[in-house]
């Protein structure tokens, strides 16, 4: 069954509230899970040029496309300028090469990715400095990269325009300088990482949010890892009073940490490659939470962020860089 519950942008496209994120999967993966993801009735599928898989992605959306599985106008594809192309001049080459790789000739959602820009090296790879952190490029100007924005959708490129990972004072910059206002701002979202005073600000300026890691991150503990960082993720899904809530609907405890995001009117984008558990985070309108659960879970803020970019070391001196470890335990 497809999602049928959709959020209304401010320029009267609609998303699904339910999507697939598709972060951290290798190509084999990536395709089954989107495979398994449009069986099962996701319409919403979500990537970006540094997930690496938009080729993957592609050749899945094109057999369900040619094999007439699924018409084009119900999908919802959303990617992203990557932080390495943060540049008004790299906006519609970087969005060409990704519909190129999509095999589509727009998509439905296009998100600056990062408030921040970093410099790579002609193969493509991170410049790093002497003392092994990234170079970041202090020149972005969001105005003057939205603007190129705003004629993604003026071609038809892109039907809506919105944003990642900003905050409440950049978000309001945009506003105040925009002829197609952002319709989205994508930012990392759970009961352990509420950001209200953002949330509230973007739904009263009529912005959509949409949740990515709505269910914490286990993947990027192997990312941070990887980076040589050693922190204690939280486990969302063992949160005693989630679990109780859970076995009250006979839900699983991320049905019941998604309804909890939708029932907030925000939009969620769980990854998940598990064909049961992809079915299972689609299976969340049966059932309703009282108005005591939500309280409950709304009182479980503890403002720890799972993503908070330290991997990408050196990128906290950019002067957009807002995250500044403020939120993590």
């Amino acid at each position: 069954m497809a999602c049928t519950k959709f959020l209304t942008l401010n320029n009267g496209e609609k998303m699904p509230v339910i999507g697939i994120g598709t972060w951290q999967a290798s190509d084999e993966e990536i395709e089954t899970a989107v495979d398994l993801a449009l069986e099962a009735g996701y319409r919403h599928i979500d990537t970006a040029p540094v997930y690496g898989n938009e080729k993957a992605i592609g050749r899945v959306l094109k057999r369900w496309l040619d094999e007439g599985k699924v018409k084009r106008e119900d999908l919802y594809i959303v990617t992203k300028l990557p932080p390495i192309a943060n540049r008004p001049h790299e906006v519609e080459p970087t969005i060409r090469a990704s519909l190129s790789d999509l095999q589509l000739d727009y998509v439905d959602m296009y998100l600056i990715h990062t408030p921040f820009t970093v410099f790579i090296n002609e193969d493509g790879s991170f410049q790093f400095d002497a003392e092994g952190r990234v170079k970041v490029d202090k020149s972005t100007n969001h105005i003057a990269t939205w603007a190129e924005m705003e004629k993604l959708v003026e071609s038809g490129l892109a039907k809506s325009i919105g944003v990642s990972n900003f905050s409440k004072e950049q978000v309001a910059r945009l506003l105040n300088n925009c002829k197609i206002r952002p319709a989205n701002n994508q930012i990392e979202h759970h009961v352990y990482l509420q950001q209200r005073d953002l949330v509230d600000y973007c739904k009263a300026e009529n912005v959509a949010i949409t949740a990515y890691s709505p269910l914490g991150s286990k993947g990027i503990a192997k990312f941070n890892e990887a980076a040589g960082l050693v922190r204690e993720l939280p486990d969302l899904m063992d949160i005693e009073e989630v679990k109780e809530i859970a076995t009250a609907h006979g839900k699983t405890p991320a049905q019941v940490l998604l309804r909890w995001i939708i029932d907030n009117d925000l939009v969620a984008i769980p990854k998940s490659t598990n064909a049961v558990r992809l079915k299972q985070n689609l299976d969340v309108f049966d059932f309703e939470l009282s108005a005591e659960e939500v309280e409950k879970l709304s009182a479980m803020d503890k403002n720890i962020r799972i993503c908070d970019f330290s991997f990408f070391r050196g990128v906290e001196q950019h002067p957009e860089f807002t995250f500044k470890n403020q939120f993590t335990d």
